[in-house]
């Protein structure tokens, strides 16, 4: 072990772990652009329970794939995953996601490795550590365009709805109205309604297509719209005056996030540098001289330098990041 971690054996080894990382990307990408390349009959296919014997021009690794991806998303965290990759609009499926978590956390082997260049077991403690924190890098990055896209879809709500009751009134039914809105709305809104047209006209009902866009856009001001249509559905009424109401309500709830999110600034940004400053800048000195920070992750006994002063430090930053975050934290 010690030879592996050695500084003469440690180009090598870096060497062979970049190409690994190498040939894993490859072959994501190339899994990712043979996926897009399948047709929509192929996919129907799937859905609806053919059998990748009845497909015997496939390639033998796509049948695979699709094999264990529906195994894995049958699982509650591949369905989660599955969810969670709808509301970000990612065109992935549940295998493909987790190929690149993988890859993500051999990246951060790799990173660690480098790293922890101060002694070999720090190395080995970078290297998983940067193996378990790069992998959930993607679930990050997923969660984040979910909520910007969540976020937008707010922010458009208002205006959808003001077109929607004046298209009511102008005599179109209400699913002419949605079909108007996926065409004439900004993105992410034309695209969600479009799926709630398209999922009619498969068949479902306007209940249910609705009830799907709430799952894929979670947000309390689309529930208050559906419900109203729920209502007006059932005991009927004048639903222009009804999406006016709601349009208003709405647009003033958006403004005032937009007022309270303004007054919040400071606060995030202080939350960020203070939590990413001291991290940072252990990182860098640990890069440019490794001998000055050797003495923290030496194991030895006393262990306050390896143990208690590095854990003590994590705890008191995120405590102070979640604190601020906790204060600055309005609900409107």
């Amino acid at each position: 072990m010690d030879a592996l971690f050695s500084p003469e054996s440690m180009p090598l080894t870096l060497g062979l772990l970049g190409v690994l990382l190498v040939l894993l990307v490859a072959v994501a990408v190339a899994l990712m652009r043979q996926s897009a390349t399948v047709d929509v009959s192929q996919r129907l296919e799937m859905h609806v329970g053919a059998k990748a014997q009845e497909r015997p021009n496939e390639p033998i690794a796509r049948r695979a794939i699709e094999r264990i991806d529906s195994v894995v998303a049958r699982s509650k965290q591949g369905s989660s995953i599955k969810n969670e990759l709808a509301r970000a609009d990612l065109k992935l499926t549940v295998a493909e996601f987790w190929g690149i978590k993988i890859g993500a956390a051999l990246l951060g082997v790799v990173f660690g490795m480098i790293l922890g260049r101060a002694s070999p077991l720090a190395q080995i403690a970078s290297a998983i550590v940067g193996a378990i924190v790069f992998s959930f890098i993607p679930n990050i990055y997923v969660s984040l365009r979910a909520k910007q896209r969540v976020k937008a879809f707010n922010n458009q709500l208002g205006d959808v709805i003001t077109m929607m009751a004046n298209a009511l009134r102008g005599g179109y039914s209400f699913l002419q109205t949605l079909d108007m809105v996926s065409r004439e709305a900004p993105e992410p809104s034309a695209s969600e309604f479009r799926r709630v047209v398209q999922e009619v006209g498969l068949g479902r009902s306007t209940e249910e297509a609705l009830q799907n866009l709430l799952r894929r856009v979670p947000s309390d001001d689309l529930d208050l719209l559906i419900t109203a249509v729920s209502i007006q559905m059932e005991v009927g009424g004048n639903l222009a005056q009804v999406l006016d109401t709601i349009g208003h309500t709405i647009r003033e709830r958006v403004r005032i996030k937009g007022e309270i999110s303004t007054l919040t600034a400071q606060g995030r940004i202080s939350s960020w540098i203070i939590t990413g400053l001291p991290i940072g800048l252990a990182m860098f000195i640990t890069v440019v001289n490794p001998d000055y920070m050797a003495p923290l992750f030496t194991f030895g006994f006393p262990p306050e330098a390896w143990c208690c002063m590095p854990v003590t430090s994590l705890f008191m930053i995120a405590l102070g990041y979640f604190a601020i975050q906790k204060i600055i934290d309005i609900e409107v």
